[in-house]
């Protein structure tokens, strides 16, 4: 053999040998978003996972799926859904309000207070939240629209009121056994000004 051969068959040899030896390269972990698009490792707004909203004391989302009807459709849609999740979390809310509002003033027996709960929660439903907000609204990957609809805390305590004087007026023996001396406006707006948290659904 040459030199030149045996230089060249040395050389491959060597780095055969530093290549074996060399411990392999390690990707770094991908991170995790804490919050994705259902189905899909893909990075999504806090807000789609129910994250809390600045300004928005009750909420709910809402999703549509594509469509050729378009974009406004798909809104609406998605709109509608998150209302009928929005009405369950509200009647939870004003239910807690009626509770709290009779541990603070002593009005009312557990049985009367039940009742007046099943009253005032029966008046909210999805209709009645049609004027509230959509506050943002997302596509995701797929396509799928997804709505944020909610109440800021001025609107949440009028619709409160709302329907604590629509059940007032539905069945005023009821609310006279519960009042405690109170009137029916004045019981209504002290209610609605409870302290109005975060959705408890959430």
């Amino acid at each position: 053999m040459s030199k030149i051969t045996n230089v060249l068959l040395f050389s491959v040899v060597a780095l055969g040998l530093v290549a074996c030896g060399a411990s392999p390269v390690k990707e770094a972990p991908k991170k995790v978003a804490d919050c994705v698009f259902p189905n899909t490792q893909e990075a999504a707004p806090g807000w789609i996972c129910d994250e809390p909203v600045e300004g928005v004391v009750v909420s709910a989302v809402g999703s549509a799926e594509k469509t050729a009807a378009g974009i406004e459709f798909m809104k609406n849609m998605a709109a509608t859904a998150a209302r009928v999740q929005l009405a369950q979390r509200m009647k939870v809310q004003v239910a807690n309000m009626v509770k709290q509002y009779v541990e603070t003033t002593g009005a009312g027996k557990d049985e009367s207070v039940d009742k007046v709960n099943t009253s005032v929660t029966k008046q909210i439903t999805n209709e009645t939240l049609v004027g509230t907000r959509i506050f943002k609204s997302r596509q995701g990957p797929d396509g799928t629209m997804y709505v944020l609809v909610g109440l800021d805390e001025a609107s949440a305590q009028k619709l409160t009121e709302s329907a604590v004087k629509t059940s007032m007026n539905n069945d005023r023996a009821l609310w006279q056994k519960f009042q405690a001396g109170k009137s029916q406006d004045e019981m209504a707006a002290a209610i609605a000004q409870q302290k109005i948290e975060a959705a408890a659904a959430k």
